[in-house]
């Protein structure tokens, strides 16, 4: 099956809701966890328990692994490993961008067949050219996994090159939905190529051609409600998920607390989008 359509079955199995897997310093301390691999692979393990099976997306984020070196890159092996045996699917925030070899060694790493590093699905960062991602979408696709690319991100300093525009007037942000779309075009029930836009602000772009996901960071704690990401992405044809972590991860270290607060964040969004209808 093309990853568009394994994420479609998984949304409409366990809802919209992506989970990040963010094991930052302070989190790992608010466990009672050490700061180290060790508590790394503890906390890895308490979020495969709990999110295993119950969301339809997880997204690690792949600093706060490579933090720990070595050792924090064989928790992120083992973790992606353990959850490409259950329904759940894992996109790996690694936001890689790169030209040429390098941008080939990358989809080496994380989207070929047989990647070491290899996630249902890799987000990419396509502000050195669009084009200059062609090795990982080629590789990406040959492999039945998908991509998310950055286009309109929350963060301040993004805007400025991301809503400058062009010569007919199209921002830069829209030009790599654009894009998203033209690779996208033909796919069912979706394409295999994603797009990342916040959700803590209005974003201005036309997605009604993506025919792709789109992946909602700001979920909860970074000041986006459910009633918010619905609002912002109403119309939208393919698949939205909302990403939150920290309003989450905040239930642990109990996995059945990881759950709960999981399920209660789900049925939040579930209960916004029947609202605006």
């Amino acid at each position: 099956m093309t990853f568009g359509a394994r994420l479609s079955d998984a949304v409409a199995a366990a809802g919209p809701l992506c989970a990040g897997i963010d094991p930052h310093p302070a989190l790992l301390t608010g466990w009672g966890l050490t700061d180290d691999a060790d508590g790394l692979a503890r906390f890895a393990d308490a979020c495969l328990a709990g999110f295993a099976g119950s969301v339809a997306v997880v997204k690690p984020q792949s600093a706060f692994f490579e933090r720990h070196g070595a050792a924090g890159i064989a928790v992120l092996e083992r973790l992606l490993a353990a959850f490409a045996q259950t329904p759940t699917l894992t996109l790996l925030d690694a936001k890689r961008g790169d030209i040429g070899s390098t941008m080939d060694g990358y989809a080496d790493a994380y989207l070929r067949v047989g990647a070491p590093l290899g996630a249902d699905a890799l987000t990419l960062s396509p502000y050195l050219g669009f084009d200059s991602l062609e090795p990982a979408l080629q590789a990406a696709a040959e492999a039945g996994r998908g991509v998310f690319v950055l286009a309109r991100t929350s963060n301040p300093e993004g805007a400025p090159v991301q809503l400058a525009t062009g010569a007919g007037g199209r921002s830069v942000a829209q030009s790599v939905v654009d894009a998203a779309a033209a690779r996208n075009a033909g796919g069912s029930p979706c394409g295999d190529v994603g797009v990342v836009v916040g959700g803590t602000t209005e974003h201005g772009l036309d997605l009604s051609a993506l025919n792709g996901p789109v992946l909602v960071p700001g979920l909860g704690a970074q000041g986006a409600s459910p009633a918010d990401v619905v609002a912002r992405f109403t119309g939208t044809p393919g698949p939205v998920l909302p990403v939150a972590a920290r309003q989450v991860l905040r239930a642990g270290p109990d996995p059945d607390a990881l759950r709960a607060a999981a399920r209660a964040l789900g049925e939040q969004l579930t209960a916004a989008h029947a609202g605006s209808h």
